[in-house]
């Protein structure tokens, strides 16, 4: 490849991820792009520092490296600008106070991922914004819920732990007809499986700690916003002094290549796993948003590319003393699927899921959620570890 330009439009997904974020000519020709660690950068003379009439000006402003994985990510989301964040939280974080000020009113989805939830019932409140969560299916209806002083509507989908699906385009529809800014969190779905953007959100909100990592080893996020809002995300990271490490962005960039291929591996194994666990007995239910019984799947359908290794499922426990302890005896059991935060890598991973926080969606009754990340490891392996936990369960 000469260059950037000789990368067809129409090229495939894993053609575009080997090769987007880095012109190696740029750079001598090494296929990589360079690791520059920068804080300070010299200016050849008073008036281009005056002017700052040079590319780079500082570390936290950008590095060759930095800008290799901006660029890369606006490519695959369609965006007009990119910043790199420490965490996921700060993702979400930054452009809430980038939008938010004193006074105004946002819309959050109830099925919002939980430290999310904490920051605007905790940071937000406090600096004045009025917060109000809203049911993930209300779709259109949501109009009837914005107010003179909303200029924030936040959305996920599917929604953390219990997967409910939104509907992108009508809740944004609805909250652009007043003024509205709406962000989304697409961690679950990456832009390969879904673009917000193209479904009208304006802030696409991402941790890159998941499925562009995918080994489990880099805490980071990233933001991307459309044209008419990427200026004040952009002063909003830079007064703020947020910015990525140039060695998590080179990791990051390098997860990207194997992304795609990763994921189909990612979305054909949980698939597998979430079919076998609809035909037991001792499941209630599966909450997995391709599965023809679940209540989104219609909108996933229709919106959605692909699924990714997430999903939960309700164990079938009678009696609701219970719950606790079966589901602690079933993940106890476990050897393959780690007991740990978080999804993305490589590995299977099992929690307990805790929906005591909820105001609308609340837990379900029929027994407790585990939520399952289903790694790279081979199905059968994986069936048989589950199968030994459901066994310990039905022992407690």
């Amino acid at each position: 490849m000469k260059n950037k330009a000789s990368l067809s439009g129409d090229a495939g997904v894993n053609t575009r991820l080997a090769h987007i974020g880095h012109d190696p000519q740029s750079y001598h020709g090494f296929l990589n792009p360079p690791v520059v660690h920068a804080s300070t950068v010299l200016f050849p003379d008073c008036r281009t520092m005056e002017k700052r009439d040079q590319k780079y000006t500082y570390g936290t402003r950008g590095t060759p490296t930095t800008d290799a994985l901006c660029e890369a990510l606006d490519e695959l989301e369609g965006s007009a600008g990119t910043i790199l964040v420490p965490s996921g939280l700060a993702a979400i974080s930054v452009p809430f106070l980038a939008f938010l000020s004193a006074g105004d009113h946002a819309l959050i989805v109830d099925s919002v991922y939980a430290p999310c939830r904490q920051f605007c019932d905790t940071m937000l409140t406090r600096m004045g914004v009025e917060i109000e969560y809203y049911d993930p299916e209300i779709g259109a209806g949501i109009e009837t819920l914005i107010k003179p002083n909303t200029r924030l509507v936040h959305t996920e989908a599917p929604g953390s732990n219990t997967m409910e699906m939104q509907d992108i385009r009508a809740i944004s529809d609805a909250a652009h007809r007043h003024g509205c800014v709406v962000t989304m969190d697409n961690t679950w779905a990456t832009p390969l499986y879904f673009r917000p953007l193209d479904f009208g959100v304006d802030v696409s909100i991402h941790a890159t700690t998941k499925y562009p990592s995918g080994h489990s080893d880099i805490i980071m996020g990233s933001v991307s916003a459309n044209a008419a809002h990427w200026p004040q995300l952009k002063d909003a990271a830079l007064t703020m002094g947020i910015c990525g490490a140039p060695d998590d962005s080179y990791l990051i960039l390098r997860g990207l290549r194997s992304m795609g291929v990763r994921l189909e591996h990612h979305q054909r194994s949980a698939l597998d796993v979430a079919h076998w666990l609809e035909g037991r007995d001792d499941v209630a239910r599966v909450l997995h948003p391709a599965l023809p019984s679940f209540p989104g799947h219609d909108i996933w359908k229709r919106d959605f590319k692909g699924a990714s290794g997430v999903f939960s499922f309700v164990l079938k426990v009678n009696d609701p003393s219970q719950f606790k302890a079966k589901a602690h005896a079933l993940l106890d059991t476990l050897t393959l699927f780690g007991l740990g935060y978080s999804w993305g890598g490589y590995e299977s991973l099992a929690v307990p899921v805790n929906l005591l926080d909820r105001r609308i969606r609340r837990a379900p009754t029929d027994g407790p959620v585990i939520r399952l990340q289903i790694g790279l490891e081979d199905v059968a392996d994986l069936k048989k570890d589950l199968k030994a936990g459901f066994a310990a369960a039905a022992a407690a």
